[in-house]
Formats: structure tokens, sequence, C-alpha cells
């Protein structure tokens, strides 16, 4: 089980350093790209970026399960597991489709949702850290 937790908390905070550095340099310099490079570049980034949050999203959520499973996670763990939920939620309902708006070409109201939203996962990802910290106390 231990080694499981490790498993868990090392790509649980993967991402909270990935979505901190995503909502503080990526998101805002999109409308640094100019509007005849965005399409290949934004079409490059979602591509490469993919490669790096999709294994760690799975591994987070997959072992979140394995723990749940095997029981007594705990009230903090359990907890965490409502940041987690929000965070699938909101990648898939409202992250991936201004990022489909903006793949065919900068838009500016879609960008400056794309940050503003992005704050909600950057704080529930941190909240799920903090949660999971907790955890080991």
């Amino acid at each position: 089980m231990n080694l499981l937790f490790t498993f868990h908390n090392a790509s649980a905070w993967a991402l909270v350093g990935l979505i901190w550095t995503t909502q503080l340099a990526h998101y805002p310099l999109f409308a640094q790209i100019g509007r005849e490079a965005f399409v290949a570049y934004h079409q490059r980034y979602t591509k490469q970026i993919t490669w790096v949050v999709a294994p760690l999203m799975f591994i987070e959520i997959g072992t979140a399960g394995l723990i749940v499973i095997a029981g007594s996670p705990g009230p903090w763990f359990l907890a965490s597991l409502v940041p987690l939920a929000f965070n699938w939620l909101s990648t898939w309902r409202v992250q991936i489709p201004l990022h489909d708006k903006l793949a065919a070409g900068f838009d500016a109201h879609a960008h400056q949702r794309l940050v503003a939203t992005n704050w909600w996962r950057t704080a529930a990802w941190t909240l799920r850290g903090i949660c999971l910290m907790m955890v080991s106390c």
C-alpha cells in the first residue's frame, strides 16, 4: 500500500506543479504568439502537453481508485477525491472545449476564459495536494 500511495502522491504533486506552470507561464503567453503562428503553435503545444499531462492524470485517478478499493483511505484522502473529480469534469467540459475553439485560431475571448477558468483547476489541484499532505500527518 505504501508504494501505491507513493505513486499516487507523486502523480498528484507533479500535476500541482504542472498546473501552476501552465497557469502562470503557458496559458498567458498564448496571447504573445501572434495570429499567423498561433494555430501551428497551439496544435504542437496541445499534442506535446498531452504526453505529459495525460499519463499523470490517469495514474492519479487510477491509483486513487485502487486506494479506495483497498479500503480505509481516511477522511483527508476521501476529501481529496472531490477536487480530483472536479478537475476531470473541468478538463473535459471546460478546458478541452476552449482548446478546441483556440485550435481554429486565436480567439481573445476563448483565451481569456481559458486563463480564468484554469484558476479553478489550479485551486483544486492545490487543495488536493494539501489534503494528501494531511494524509501523511
